[in-house]
């Protein structure tokens, strides 16, 4: 039964980001990107721990859903401190030159 749940986690993980990637091909905006997944950590988070509910049917099944928004969080992180690295190289590449 834990292993259904580890790969709903990467489906979910996954999903989050290729949404994430389709918003910042349409904006041109990581910032956009990153803010979009970290919406996403709250709307899979709860229906990660809803489904868990379902099919566990015990209340510590909402932790599932914590542990899922926690994950697609530090996604957003991750993707948010690119976006200023990014950000910083183009500045800087554009004033060297």
């Amino acid at each position: 039964m834990e292993s259904h749940f580890l790969i709903l986690m990467g489906f979910f993980i996954v999903i989050a980001n290729v949404i994430g990637f389709v918003f910042f091909q349409k904006k041109k905006s990581l910032y956009f990107a990153a803010f979009i997944i970290l919406l996403l950590a709250g709307v899979f988070g709860g229906l990660g721990s809803v489904l868990a509910l379902f099919i566990i049917r015990d209340a510590f099944a909402v932790f599932y859903g914590l542990n899922l928004a926690y994950y697609l969080l530090i996604n957003s992180l991750i993707v948010f401190l690119l976006a200023i690295l990014i950000t910083i190289i183009k500045k800087y590449n554009s004033r060297k030159i």
